[in-house]
């Protein structure tokens, strides 16, 4: 078995997996009063274009099974990048995100007004909490963002040879 026959579960996996990242990060907020910058929220919604995607992937055809899994690598990598630069910003912290909080376009999208406490930034950037296993935060999201994109390129390359 390889990894083009578990393309779909895997896919299936990582959309599951992003929409438990979405999960932990309320909790973080509603339950710890952990405060999401604009760059959390952004990743945010990283994770929730990363969701979509693999779960597109799921539900296309084997043969365009590869287009699903570039998309959610895609996606992830997108993430990555943000992921990479709040870790940056939180090791420069005379550096500021670039955006204020209160007066962010990222809480006047839609989204943030349908569903404020998954997407309205309210914390700031340089903010220190308490790292989770030794990573903080960011680095997590990276990690995650990481992996998914690998796994995604992967199933994607081996689903593009197969078809």
């Amino acid at each position: 078995m390889n990894i083009s026959v578990l393309g779909k579960p895997l896919l299936l996996l990582i959309s599951l997996a992003c929409i438990g990242m979405l999960a932990v990060g309320l909790y973080l907020q509603l339950q710890l009063e952990m405060l999401p910058c604009p760059l959390c929220i952004l990743q945010r919604y990283a994770f929730a274009l990363v969701a979509v995607s693999a779960l597109l992937g799921v539900a296309m055809s084997s043969r365009l099974l590869w287009l699903g899994a570039a998309l959610t690598s895609l996606a992830a990598s997108a993430g990555a990048g943000i992921a990479a630069r709040h870790l940056w910003v939180k090791a420069h912290p005379s550096v500021s995100c670039g955006i204020d909080p209160l007066e962010t376009s990222l809480n006047e999208i839609i989204t943030a007004r349908w569903f404020p406490a998954l997407f309205q930034a309210d914390g700031l950037c340089t903010t220190e909490y308490e790292a989770i296993l030794g990573l903080s935060i960011p680095a997590w999201a990276l990690l995650w963002f990481v992996v998914f994109a690998v796994l995604g390129a992967m199933i994607a390359v081996m689903s593009w040879r197969r078809r």
